[in-house]
């Protein structure tokens, strides 16, 4: 565990207190600081002195305004200032995301499919997202998506980043990681070069190990080059994983750009099915368009119109209810559109109804009202009821006209009667139809079956929401005896086939991870004069509490 270099001395921040270091890389320290106001936990990247000549400086103020332009996006890591300290370093003051980031994760055990389609997803979206502003990310691998502390992947380490329309193609690669263009004569980058990326970080979360790396091989840089190159992607050989996925993983590593898919959101989405076909929730993909007026074609699944600022991408729904649907488009039908021709002022009096468009010969219904209801009702076998009609007629049924209603000569004491005969006939109609409904919902209704009397009452088991929840060891210290350090830690909750995951943390950033039964290590001092590790908790199911940081004073 020797280090490289001392790391450099933390700066003096105004507004924040140091309190360890968390890191470090080719050109810059990572710091954990407490921000004062408002007061968080904050890590603080620092370029290192000796790189302040040269291209750093600038390409430290590009990574700064890349990330501040793409960080409000859930996957990506959140920027909350930057600026210049006392000794005139350049700093940004970042998310602190404790958890172990992917590449120690996926060194300690590789990821279930479902965890790995879920990161998959997330982390397309942030790649998709960059692209769309016209950012290529060009790094990314598992040691680049840190976890927060609500475990959602956060995207970070812009600073080899540049944009769609190319900038210096050497900055900078990780081999394991790279597609076969980044090795050629002019190296070459671009939208589906960060599709090769992603592919492959999801290949090594589900492997264990980096796609074209053989296990027991020879994995030096230059072989690993050749079976980039050459060779096909060996089989992830998982029970578990379908063959829908083992698809998708080979054509997001193919060899030629030509022959992957052509966006982060299109790998997103055959992951998306994945999900569907194995019948695990569907993780939405998120996306910040910066380029609102840049429509999308729509996929063979219609999952995708058009994206408007931040929006999810349901697969449920095709095409995508909410804002991303375009309200202009030739098909859509406008809420104040009329559904049948306009009312003229002739139709007024008697339309009351509009047609749909498979009712346009039904009957239209006109309006009644109680003061015509009379002169409508035929009296039939009525009295007469003045000197004109002969005793012993009712009406003149040879001339088919009622007694009352040819002249308008009928009693007006008769009118009320009319009325209410309308109501009772009304009131009876209406019982007969109640009676009617009770009687065909009484012989619809299925028999009621009879419990036996001695049957118990249904009882659920109570859920235990602390049931999978596992606790962080305690009391992490570490002892100096000559070049050794033995640290020490407890288990607050001691179960049956408990195991402790530790790896050291140097100035080059997590190392290897290690497991052990007893709670207890021992470790060769760090040169550095602080030697720090990390302890995780695992139970016999999978399950792993946070890891604990210990260091030397």
């Amino acid at each position: 565990m020797s280090a490289k270099r001392p790391p450099a001395p933390p700066p003096q921040l105004p507004g924040f207190t140091y309190l360890e270091l968390l890191g470090s890389g080719g050109f810059a320290d990572v710091y954990l600081y407490e921000q004062h106001l408002p007061r968080r936990k904050v890590a603080v990247k620092v370029l290192l002195p000796d790189r302040m000549a040269g291209g750093s400086v600038e390409q430290f103020t590009a990574e700064a305004n890349v990330m501040a332009m793409l960080s409000t996006h859930p996957a990506i890591v959140t920027i909350y200032q930057a600026g210049l300290a006392d000794d005139q370093r350049p700093y940004l003051v970042m998310e602190n995301c404790p958890r172990p980031n992917l590449q120690v994760r996926y060194r300690a055990a590789t990821f279930s499919v479902a965890e790995a389609l879920r990161v998959g997803i997330q982390v397309a979206a942030a790649v998709e997202t960059a692209h769309r502003a016209g950012i290529l990310h060009r790094d990314i691998k598992p040691a680049n998506i840190l976890v927060t502390e609500y475990n959602r992947p956060a995207l970070t380490d812009f600073g080899i980043a540049t944009t769609t329309d190319g900038a210096d193609e050497t900055a900078g690669m990780s081999i394991p990681w790279s597609p076969p263009e980044a090795f050629g004569d002019r190296p070459d980058s671009g939208v589906r070069s960060d599709v090769y990326a992603l592919g492959a970080t999801i290949y090594t979360l589900l492997a264990g190990r980096s796609p074209f790396e053989e296990p027991g091989g020879r994995n030096t840089a230059a072989d690993l080059i050749h079976r980039i190159e050459t060779m096909p992607v060996a089989p992830l050989e998982r029970a578990d994983v379908p063959a829908s996925l083992e698809q998708a993983l080979v054509r997001a590593l193919a060899k030629s750009p030509s022959a992957r898919f052509d966006s982060a959101v299109s790998f997103a989405r055959a992951l998306q099915r994945v999900q569907i076909e194995l019948a695990h929730s569907v993780t939405p993909i998120d996306i910040l368009d910066d380029s609102p007026e840049a429509e999308d074609d729509e996929d063979a699944d219609g999952e995708l119109t058009r994206v408007r600022g931040i929006v999810s991408i349901e697969p449920t729904t095709a095409p995508p209810a909410g804002s991303t649907r375009r309200k202009d488009r030739a098909d859509a039908v406008s809420p104040f559109a009329p559904s049948a021709p306009p009312v003229t002022s002739a139709d007024a009096d008697h339309t009351v109804l509009r047609p749909s468009a498979g009712e346009r010969d039904a009957t239209v219904r006109r309006p009644r009202t109680l003061d015509a209801a009379p002169e409508q009702t035929v009296q039939r076998r009525q009295p007469a009821a003045t000197s004109a009609a002969p005793a012993g007629h009712e009406s003149d049924e040879t001339s088919g006209t009622p007694v009352g209603a040819s002249t308008g000569g009928a009693d007006p004491a008769q009118r009320p009667r009319s009325r209410s005969w309308l109501w009772i006939s009304l009131g009876a109609v209406a019982a007969v139809l109640v009676v009617a409904v009770v009687v065909v919902a009484s012989m619809l209704q299925p028999p009621a079956t009879a419990e036996p009397e001695n049957s118990p009452a249904p009882t659920s088991a109570p859920q235990d929401p602390l049931a999978g929840f596992v606790p962080r060891v305690g009391d992490l210290a570490g002892a100096t005896s000559g070049d050794q350090v033995t640290f020490t830690w407890t288990n607050p909750d001691p179960i049956e086939g408990d195991t402790y995951l530790w790896y050291p943390v140097t100035l080059d950033g997590a190392g290897a991870p290690q497991r052990v039964e007893a709670e207890t290590i021992a470790v060769p001092a760090d040169p550095s004069g602080r030697t720090c590790i990390e302890v995780q908790l695992v139970r016999s199911n999978g399950g792993a509490g946070d890891a604990v940081r210990g260091c030397t004073p």
